[in-house]
């Protein structure tokens, strides 16, 4: 069973995430909260999976709750929802841990299964949005274009393989199918590139091949 913690100031939005969360048997809407703060409280004294969180929100910002929350001694995956009107945060949410983002307009199907991805390890990048927005905010001339492709001289030639399919927000299951590999096997590859590249999740390692250029 996957626990999901919906975070949103707005009451509508979070009664129709939650009705529609609670239409899927392998999900449980643990917990809700109507800011940052509050959902830090509640993810430290309940065990959170997912937390959908809001990126404007009173008393504490949905950036700097994800920072909070992935700081947590058990800390919960977090997706990001946002609209195109708030593209300029999506990258330091990101940043701060994300393991991915929606817009509030996102199908309903593609919600769950964004739930179902980040809670299985995986990142939900949109292959147009997030590259769009990833390109945008985040450009290879910066000063440390250098020191990033410094960091992936660590990996093997199979690893970069792996990383650049990540960088364009394949899933497992398509980096598998593009290069002919097990899914267990991409798996191992993607846990070995986080460590070698000193980063917690997927995204982060996608915004890190980004900054060198791939």
């Amino acid at each position: 069973m996957i626990r999901v913690m919906i975070v949103d100031d707005d009451a509508l939005v979070r009664l129709g995430l939650a009705d529609l969360l609670d239409g899927d048997e392998e999900i449980e809407v643990a917990a809700q909260a109507s800011d940052g703060l509050h959902a830090v409280e509640l993810a430290t004294a309940h065990r959170i999976d997912v937390a959908l969180v809001d990126v404007r929100m009173p008393r504490m910002d949905g950036i700097t709750a994800t920072a909070r929350l992935r700081a947590l001694p058990h800390p919960p995956r977090v997706i990001t929802l946002t609209t195109f009107d708030l593209d300029e945060y999506v990258y330091d949410a990101l940043a701060a841990g994300a393991d991915g983002f929606l817009l509030k307009d996102t199908d309903p199907a593609e919600i769950l299964r964004a739930v179902h991805l980040v809670a299985d390890g995986s990142a939900m990048l949109h292959p147009t949005a997030a590259r769009r927005l990833i390109d945008r905010y985040h450009q290879s001339g910066r000063p440390r274009a250098a020191a990033a492709r410094a960091r992936l001289d660590q990996l093997t030639p199979r690893e970069h393989d792996v990383l650049t399919l990540l960088a364009l927000g394949d899933t497992n299951a398509d980096i598998a199918t593009a290069l002919g590999m097990r899914e267990s096997t991409v798996k191992a590859h993607v846990s070995r590139i986080l460590n070698a590249l000193d980063v917690t999740n997927r995204v982060q390692a996608a915004l890190l091949a980004r900054d060198a250029g791939i």
